[in-house]
């Protein structure tokens, strides 16, 4: 199955990719607050024109440009803030990640679970709402959102 790469921006001026399936999962997503900025974490997340796009053999157009857009001042490229981190330190934190079970849309369901121990205790990642995640939280169950470089897979 491909997926689709979107340009994204925030509220706050930061650019990032997001992959999805579709752009109705895109659109699904986005209406769930479940496409957050990567830099801020805000859910106030909209597509913008692509950067660059090619047209024919060896062409490229700056769609942004053409398009008058153009970043705020304050724009950070999602690479730059992980170019802070060294590479070995940021594959052993990807290291991490790979080794929890992504429970997907069943996170708040699998965390209340671990909790209350009705299952074994083990390591989990998934999405979970912001109405979800702070009725985990006044239950006293610990949750951590997890930036898009460190979950999206670069093998």
């Amino acid at each position: 199955m491909g997926m689709i790469v979107f340009e994204l921006g925030c509220a706050a001026g930061h650019r990032f990719e997001g992959w999805f399936a579709t752009a109705d999962e895109f659109a699904r997503q986005s209406d769930g607050a479940m496409v957050r900025c990567p830099v801020c974490d805000t859910a106030e997340v909209a597509r913008i024109p692509s950067a660059k796009v090619r047209v024919g053999k060896g062409a490229s157009v700056d769609r942004a440009a053409a398009a008058g857009w153009a970043p705020a001042a304050n724009t950070a490229p999602v690479t730059e803030a992980v170019a802070g981190i060294a590479p070995e330190i940021l594959e052993k934190l990807r290291e991490l990640i790979r080794g929890t079970e992504n429970v997907g849309r069943r996170f708040p369901e699998e965390a209340r679970r671990i909790h209350y121990e009705e299952v074994p205790p083990r390591a989990i990642r998934g999405q979970a709402s912001r109405e979800e995640t702070e009725a985990l939280e006044e239950e006293g169950i610990d949750v951590s959102p997890l930036p898009d470089f460190l979950t999206r897979d670069t093998h």
